[in-house]
């Protein structure tokens, strides 16, 4: 099998974490975020780890700042992508909501996208990372309406992952 870059995206409540903790149930997952190290920078400065409307829009606001400032976030998913490849974990999924920032991981890691959706979940519109998290063309949509079928879903997907000999795989992979 070959080691597979998964750029993980879906607005918040939709159940990427837990697909990913389901995914590592059936292959050996790395898991990092694009906004660890805003993270660590934001409580530094006095971010207390809540996740509001305001504190939303000061992470996005941060990591738009310290990407503008010095490129923080890519430069430690080059890291992490490093650290993968020298592991023996199968696939890596990073977390990354902007659009451009999507692209620019596709383009330079081989990776491909997915969008955890969930039903009935509205999309968060107040800070511009979360506003634009279905404005990419994802290559893999996750439907999570159970917990159940996002299980089933997320070994389907590594099972895909696994078995497939060539780069394309099923578009719309859902947990039905």
């Amino acid at each position: 099998m070959n080691k597979q870059i998964i750029i993980i995206n879906g607005t918040g409540g939709s159940g990427k974490d837990t697909f990913v903790e389901y995914c590592s149930k059936y292959g050996k997952v790395m898991n990092f975020s694009s906004v660890d190290k805003v993270k660590e920078v934001a409580k530094l400065i006095g971010w207390n780890g809540q996740k509001t409307e305001k504190d939303r829009k000061f992470l996005s606001d941060l990591k738009k700042l310290t990407t503008d400032y010095n490129d923080m976030a890519f430069n430690s998913i080059r890291v992490a992508v490093t650290q993968f490849e020298n592991s023996d974990d199968e696939i890596l999924f990073i977390h990354i909501r902007e659009p451009e920032e999507i692209k620019r991981a596709v383009n330079a890691f081989g990776a491909k996208a997915l969008l955890v959706k969930r039903t009935g979940l509205a999309n968060i519109e107040t800070n511009y990372s979360d506003a634009n998290v279905d404005n990419y063309p994802y290559d893999y949509i996750i439907e999570n309406t159970t917990l159940q079928k996002l299980d089933n879903a997320a070994l389907n997907f590594v099972y895909e992952i696994k078995n497939s000999n060539s780069k394309e795989f099923i578009k719309n992979l859902k947990g039905n």
